[in-house]
């Protein structure tokens, strides 16, 4: 079901439905700052096992976690260094996704992760609203593996209509690029994948505290 959320009330009423949906194990379809995604409660095995089949992925392919505050992400990642807290620092809310050392407490079954955690905290409001009802989301981009991102509801909804239970539709994305993802479980940083965010834009941040990123992306 796809919501609209162009007044007050029928955001309300799409929010309070896509959180129902998590809390009941569904899928939904939230904006973001970069690309609509897809998400499940990160929490929720079997959710996030409909989540990859959704895509048509494996679990050698685990789905990212959207947080709402930046300090959720110290219940979620181990130890996280000095220069990966400064990028989080200048760069969150936005388009920079950090991959840690995953918490060895957690409960969870993102797919074969190998100890890691990629975290994100979008800049959109919406999907903000949504992470504080629901808490964290494992969120991947709203497409089927192999095509385009969705940069609109109807993309995602064309592409993923069956496996979600809503859709929240908030108008073509402003940013239409996906993250900029970083692994951080080392003493230097490296990027794994070049995008909204520049390696230069990331390295003017770092090269103060005397280190940069190694570009693998």
């Amino acid at each position: 079901m796809r919501m609209p959320t162009s007044t007050d009330e029928e955001r309300e009423t799409a929010i309070e439905a896509a959180a129902l949906a998590i809390r009941r194990g569904g899928l939904v379809v939230l904006p973001t700052d970069t690309v609509y995604g897809v998400g499940a409660d990160a929490f929720d095995a079997d959710a996030v096992r409909g989540l990859l089949v959704a895509k048509g992925r494996g679990r050698d392919m685990p789905p990212p976690v959207l947080i709402s505050a930046a300090t959720t992400a110290d219940a979620l990642a181990l130890a996280l260094p000095g220069y990966a807290r400064a990028l989080m620092d200048e760069f969150w809310p936005g388009p920079l996704t950090i991959v840690g050392k995953q918490q060895p407490s957690l409960q969870w079954d993102l797919g074969d992760s190998r100890g890691t955690v990629a975290i994100r905290m979008p800049d959109h409001p919406l999907a903000l609203e949504l992470l504080e009802r629901t808490g964290p989301l494992a969120v991947s981009s709203a497409n089927v593996t192999g095509q385009p991102a969705a940069t609109d509801a109807a993309q995602a909804e064309e592409m993923l209509g069956e496996h979600v239970t809503v859709i929240l539709d908030d108008g073509p994305s402003v940013g239409g690029e996906a993250s900029t993802i970083i692994d951080v479980t080392g003493v230097q940083g490296r990027v794994l994948r070049r995008g909204a965010l520049g390696v230069d834009e990331l390295n003017a941040v770092l090269e103060p505290l005397g280190t940069s990123l190694i570009d693998e992306g």
